[in-house]
């Protein structure tokens, strides 16, 4: 008993002395750079200072420990000296004061190579007194408020096991990234919160989000201009507005989407399944090739949608036609339920008719009844046997 004693003394002391080494080389705890627990003090300074040490060290790694820290915001910038680490096990809140509300995000990324973020701990943007104040405003915040996560200019990195909770506005916003998977995150806020969208990308290229369940006040996830090459999986998307290639046409873009592929995801009670909105009038930019394939949704109020007439606060002057070219759209073997007797809409511009609109193997009922299509500018052909809809009224 005495030598097994002495055995195990010897494994934890090595095992500490070991941990206690690599801490010293690459691993950086934000407590060690002045983080402190609690909802009272600021920790922002702490791990951007955390930070500064990782990013200069080859391998490092930020560690936030299992304890909760007030961050009122932080900006991890690169260029780093090789692959860094963001290990999130603790949560990090956002503070709740309106005057947060006059920055663009609250956690922001950018300009970082090989960069992964994991560790299943949360990013709670502590949203609710600025969700209040925005529904408490016609036709919406005139300044909004800042998005939870951005990660712009990065290139390599991974996202995964962490959770969103709660932003003010956009949980993850990611612009001109290239080859970002994001995996088995979690992300959710009350179905009430307004513009909370689970992850926006725009101008983005080789983008994969598998594994993960998002439950907001919008879209699961909303693909913007610039945006090509976007693979998504094994999603499951409510409560929410769905997954939305949009709004287009709004600002100028240099670049439409392309390439956006969406399959084996599931939609419960959501607003929309899966959409495409462009405004009326609107700037041009085009969408090409896009396919939604083995999708389930339960309860569903619309779920699939081509809305070449978005305009979601009423103020558009619906005095001209969408100049956004979409062609190119396949929706295969979408099941489920509706919880409207129209399950497929699709409104296209008249001054340039959708083109190449595709739907196999539909099976969409509505209190155990087929359901409708109600098509308009759109080249479009149903195929499959026994399917529902079966054409356009």
């Amino acid at each position: 008993m005495d030598s097994y004693r002495f055995i195990l003394v010897s494994l934890t002391f090595s095992i500490s002395w070991f941990d206690a080494h690599a801490q010293s080389n690459n691993n950086f705890v934000v407590t060690h750079f002045g983080a402190v627990p609690g909802t009272t003090k600021d920790s922002g300074k702490a791990l951007e200072s955390a930070w500064q040490k990782a990013c200069a060290t080859a391998g490092g790694i930020v560690t936030v420990p299992r304890r909760t820290f007030l961050v009122t915001w932080a900006t991890f910038t690169g260029p780093c000296n090789g692959p860094t680490f963001f290990h999130l096990h603790g949560t990090l809140i956002a503070a709740d004061t309106p005057a947060l509300d006059d920055s663009d995000y609250w956690i922001s990324f950018t300009r970082v190579d090989d960069l992964t973020i994991s560790g299943n701990g949360v990013f709670n943007g502590n949203g609710a007194l600025s969700w209040s104040r925005c529904r408490g405003i016609a036709g919406g915040c005139k300044n909004l408020p800042p998005m939870s996560v951005t990660i712009s200019q990065l290139t390599n990195a991974v996202i995964q096991r962490v959770r969103f909770v709660n932003s003010k506005l956009f949980h993850l916003h990611m612009y001109v990234c290239h080859n970002v998977k994001i995996r088995n995150v979690h992300i959710s806020a009350p179905d009430e919160s307004p513009n909370t969208d689970g992850i926006h990308i725009a101008d983005s290229t080789n983008i994969g989000i598998t594994n993960s369940h998002i439950g907001t006040g919008d879209d699961c996830v909303s693909i913007g201009e610039g945006t090509a090459n976007v693979n998504i999986s094994g999603v499951r998307c409510g409560p929410g507005h769905g997954i939305s290639i949009g709004s287009l046409g709004k600002y100028k873009a240099a670049r439409g989407v392309d390439a956006i592929n969406v399959w084996n995801c599931t939609f419960i009670r959501t607003l929309n399944g899966l959409r495409i909105k462009t405004w009326a009038p609107s700037l041009p930019t085009a969408v090409n090739d896009v396919t939604f394939a083995d999708i389930v949704v339960e309860g569903v109020a619309n779920p699939i949608v081509i809305d070449q007439f978005y305009c979601p606060d009423g103020s558009c002057s619906r005095s001209g036609q969408s100049s956004v070219k979409i062609k190119g759209v396949k929706f295969i073997n979408v099941r489920g339920s509706s919880s409207q007797p129209t399950s497929v809409s699709v409104r296209c511009s008249k001054k340039y008719p959708c083109r190449g609109i595709e739907f196999y193997g539909l099976n969409l009922t509505h209190q155990g009844q087929p359901t409708t299509a109600l098509c308009a500018n759109a080249d479009h052909k149903f195929g499959g046997s026994n399917i529902t809809p079966a054409r356009c009224s």
